[in-house]
């Protein structure tokens, strides 16, 4: 597994990650003014620069204003070019809530090619399961909320959690999965078919 760290300029609540010399680090615009201050010196910074008072002067990929993807969509391709298939994104949340729903659009994306992604931000985690399963990690209490992410959701199951479900479907338009919790110190979410959004209280 080959990690990516992409750091934004949003919300970050004091979360902050250990990074191994091996990790790849990517400033998505404003994100390297939060990685100086932490003393970490990115691989890549890209952006167009327009939430940043500064640019740095070397590693950078400059970005039109006026484009089709958001600077965080811009780190991430860069990071799967690179050959990265863990992506955890910080900063990408908080703000303006456009781009926070932006980067729920990425992280459902990615599931969806068998990336695994996660979005930091706010007190929470947010991923994606893909026509497969996923384990989760937390305090017995703890907020566990589960979306359909697609039209339709098939065969969706909870395990460890206080609401449990065994092969049913839920749907976009009805937020059925909201406001679950860890019944124990580890859960099991699994769908056959479609992609389920899951935020983790941290």
């Amino acid at each position: 597994m080959k990690k990516a760290f992409v750091f934004g300029g949003g919300v970050y609540d004091g979360q902050f990650p250990v990074i191994c010399p091996e990790d790849f680090i990517i400033a998505a615009d404003a994100g390297h003014e939060i990685l100086e201050k932490h003393g970490i010196t990115p691989h890549i910074t890209v952006g167009d620069f327009d939430s940043s008072e500064k640019i740095p002067s070397v590693n950078v990929i400059k970005l039109p204003v006026e484009k089709d993807v958001t600077d965080t969509y811009a780190a991430v391709n860069i990071a799967l070019e690179k050959g990265c298939d863990e992506i955890y994104i910080y900063g990408g949340m908080g703000g303006r809530p456009d781009h926070t729903f932006a980067n729920y659009t990425i992280i459902a994306q990615l599931s969806e090619k068998g990336i695994k992604a996660f979005l930091f931000g706010e007190g929470y985690v947010v991923t994606a399961v893909c026509c497969g399963k996923i384990s989760l990690k937390g305090k017995k209490g703890k907020t566990v909320s589960v979306f359909s992410w697609s039209e339709k959701c098939e065969g969706v199951s909870l395990a460890g959690l206080k609401y449990t479900l065994s092969d049913a479907v839920l749907i976009n338009s009805f937020a059925l999965g909201v406001s679950n919790s860890f019944e124990a110190e580890k859960a099991e979410i699994s769908v056959k078919n479609g992609t389920l959004i899951i935020m983790t209280e941290l």
